[in-house]
């Protein structure tokens, strides 16, 4: 056993030494004192212990003093030469100002065969570890080294090594069991080593992918410069917009495909120019962009209801598609993507009743992006599928335009006029719109201009349209019809009162205490100056009386103006309607009718008259084929069953003239047959028609009533006239359900299923004739 030696005690922080190595240290004051210590000694060795926050390692090196000096700064330093390692005792006493402690070498134990593996293993390792640094020199140096405890030792030079476990080796004096700890740190070093070194390769080669074509485009720069045709501006940008885009996959690889075409054509080719406008489109489309839907179904019906009087129908229809969808929701059955609901509705009325505006209240009840598309006067099937990119001017279609502006992918669109949409020679736009409106096709909408397939599935879209039609059968088999018919007195006062007086008070800049239309004068105005389904004429005449009460308060007026119904020809002069059925069906031959044009319903009078001449029938008044063979089938009935009306069979084998007023205005349809056959019973018997009785239906040769649409339209139409009796065919009985009440209520309605009943109720009685010409 070794004796203790008595030696001073040089504490360090960093390095970490091991026996074996050869260390520069900076002296301090403590340093300074020891190395003194130990040079006045004969055999200039010091103890080299590590310093730790709760004081000395219980291990340190024995080294001896190579060089005493100076750095390059001047400050001292010396060369120390670690030999032996010592387990480090008490302190005692020595000269000088340095630390002494006794120290008590630790001899190396001989090595067996496993060390000797170990240390070979590790040797290894190690080159391995210098081999990837290519410090040849050094790996001569290790591959000499023959003693197990020196090659372990080595780790004392391994930047990978923490000074924790360079202290951890150094207080092991047991060199296989150093060996096997330095072993697994190694290899650990190793395995994250190549891991990192094959990340840096990686980013190297991108490094190198990235700096190769930055020179290309360089070159490509150059060559165009001398070429003369300068650089094609935002290329790069564009790629980079394209890959910083929220795109689906199928788009971002369609895109990055015109980027490239974009980065190989010269500035000067027209190319270029579709290809940009062609990829500003795809990024300004929201691909993935979705609004979330409005559930409350509650609430969504208030929001109806407040921008819209009446309308049930259609407001009913809006709830349930959102309870609908609600419910699938909740349950986890809403894929967005896939087939959609299947929500395609068309709002049919005349103008004014509140279609265009109702589209907007349903977006704003389901929290969705509303945007309008006009298609009135379309005649391009390319405006709803778009221009081939290579046509100059071309443009997406007006349906990508439209989830373009809407900034979604869910968006309420308006199809608004859609029955007044054309064909020509450039296509039919209505079958473009098959696949818009389809809701089996419409996931994979094509756009000519696009080129790819755009999701519909998800658009809410409503179309509006004033007759039904003009609209293509295929077109019309892929809507829901929701008639939206037109409105009762009441709910033109309702709605004046509610929305149309306080909307134009506002735009006259009024305030409700200056000017006050009463509810008997919106009565008046709905009544005798507007003859309408809609509102929109009755708000042009509030907006006339406001502006005529503007105009005296601005003349000095002080006191607060009411426009009651007495006053009202003072601002909007005498009415342009009264009743006028009496006085038109004062004589004999003439009947009130109903029909339905694209502004509503309206009443209609027909009129028969005979002259002497060849037997012959005579119409006039802008007749469609329908109404002229209905003219004829009702003069055969008359004439076939003249004994059982009551007639002369010779009162009608004259020139029977017929005339539909108003004789500029071209008139169609299959409901005029009860009404001519009326005017032409009338004219035979000689008795007029009661002023109060309207009637619509086509008949048939033997005197059949058959059935038409539009009754509720009609009705209203009857009532606006003043009529009392309504006559309408048996089969349309159904219809009555969807007439309002105080329509009904106003109207004694009629069904009928024989023509000849409707001319015996609607035709005055022989003594009422006869009083009447005794009277004259």
């Amino acid at each position: 056993m070794t004796s203790p030696l008595k030696l001073p005690v040089l504490f360090l922080t960093d390095p970490i030494v091991l026996p074996g190595m050869v260390v520069p240290i900076e002296l301090d004051e403590a340093a300074q004192a020891a190395v003194d210590a130990a040079q006045a000694g004969s055999d200039s060795q010091v103890l080299i212990a590590p310093r730790l926050d709760e004081g000395y390692a219980s291990y340190g090196v024995i080294a001896s003093i190579e060089q005493v000096g100076r750095m390059r700064g001047g400050s001292p330093a010396a060369v120390l030469k670690a030999d032996r390692r010592a387990r480090i005792g008490h302190g005692v006493t020595g000269p000088g100002a340095a630390l002494w402690v006794e120290a008590e070498p630790v001899e190396s134990v001989a090595a067996d065969g496993r060390t000797t593996e170990l240390a070979n293993e590790y040797k290894k390792l190690v080159v391995a570890v210098l081999q990837r640094r290519e410090a040849w020199q050094i790996i001569d140096a290790v591959n000499k080294l023959n003693d197990p405890s020196a090659i372990a030792d080595t780790a004392g030079y391994a930047p990978y090594l923490t000074d924790e476990q360079k202290r951890q080796l150094l207080e092991t004096p047991d060199v296989t069991e150093r060996l096997t700890v330095l072993i697994g740190w190694t290899k650990d070093h190793i395995a994250e080593a190549e891991v990192t070194e094959k990340i840096s390769e990686d980013v190297r080669d991108g490094l190198a992918e990235t700096q190769r074509r930055f020179l290309l485009q360089q070159q490509l720069a150059a060559i165009r410069k001398e070429l003369g045709e300068g650089e094609p501006d935002g290329a790069d940008d564009y790629r980079a917009r394209v890959e910083e885009a929220d795109l689906p996959d199928d788009i971002r690889e369609a895109a990055m495909r015109e980027v490239g075409r974009l980065e190989r054509s010269s500035d000067q080719s027209p190319e270029t120019g579709w290809i940009r406008t062609w990829l500003d489109t795809v990024l300004e489309l929201p691909w993935k962009t979705r609004t979330t839907d409005n559930t409350d179904v509650k609430a969504a019906r208030a929001v109806l209801d407040a921008d819209h009087h009446g309308l049930d129908e259609v407001k009913d229809r809006m709830v349930e598609y959102l309870a609908v969808r609600s419910r699938r929701a909740s349950r986890g059955l809403e894929v967005v993507g896939g087939r959609g609901s299947g929500a395609v509705m068309v709002l049919a009325g005349p103008p004014g009743v509140g279609k265009t505006s109702l589209g907007e209240s349903v977006a704003r009840a389901l929290d969705r992006k509303f945007v309008r598309v006009a298609l009135g006067g379309v005649r391009d099937e390319a405006e709803i599928r778009g221009h081939r990119r290579t046509y100059v001017g071309a443009l997406p279609g007006r349906i990508v335009r439209a989830i373009k502006e809407a900034g979604s992918m869910n968006p309420v669109v308006l199809l608004d006029e859609i029955d007044k949409v054309g064909a020509d020679y450039r296509g039919d736009p209505a079958a473009a719109l098959l696949e818009v409106l389809d809701p089996a096709q419409n996931h994979t909408f094509r756009d000519h201009y696009l080129d790819l397939d755009l999701d519909l599935s998800d658009v809410l879209f409503i179309a509006t349209a004033n007759v039904m039609d003009t609209i293509p059968s295929a077109l019309l088999d892929r809507m829901e019809i929701i008639t939206v018919d037109g409105y009762t007195e009441d709910d033109k006062v309702a709605i004046a009162r509610d929305f149309l007086v306080p909307r134009q008070l506002e735009r006259a800049a009024l305030t409700a205490d200056e000017v006050t239309i009463t509810e008997d004068a919106l009565r008046e105005i709905a009544a005798n100056y507007t003859r309408e389904a809609g509102v929109r004429q009755m708000e042009r005449l509030v907006a006339k009386a406001l502006r005529k009460a503007a105009t005296k308060l601005a003349g000095g007026q002080d006191a607060a103006i009411v426009i009651d119904e007495p006053s009202l020809k003072d601002f909007l002069g005498r009415p342009r309607f009264t009743p006028e059925s009496a006085e038109r069906t004062a004589v004999p031959g003439v009947s009130t009718g109903l029909a339905v044009t694209g502004m509503g319903g309206d009443v209609l009078f027909i009129e028969a008259s005979a002259s002497d001449g060849e037997r012959s029938l005579t119409l006039t008044g802008q007749l469609g084929d329908v109404m002229k063979e209905s003219a004829q089938i009702a003069l055969t009935y008359v004439r076939s069953h003249a004994t059982e009306l009551g007639i002369d069979p010779k009162a009608l084998d004259r020139n029977i003239h017929l005339h539909v007023p108003a004789g500029a205005v071209p008139k169609d349809g299959p409901s005029a047959g009860v009404t001519m056959v009326t005017a032409l019973t009338s004219l035979a018997l000689g008795r007029p028609v009661r002023s109060d009785v309207g009637m619509t239906g086509e008949v048939t040769l033997n005197g059949r009533v058959l059935p038409i649409g539009g009754v509720k339209q009609k009705l209203l139409a009857a009532q606006r006239a003043g009529l009392k009796t309504v006559f309408i065919p048996a089969r349309n009985e159904p219809d009555l359900d969807d007439v309002p009440a105080e329509v009904l209520a106003a109207l004694d309605v009629r069904p009928m299923t024989d023509v000849a009943a409707i001319v015996a109720a609607a035709i005055e009685p022989a003594s009422s004739e006869s009083a009447v010409v005794t009277a004259a």
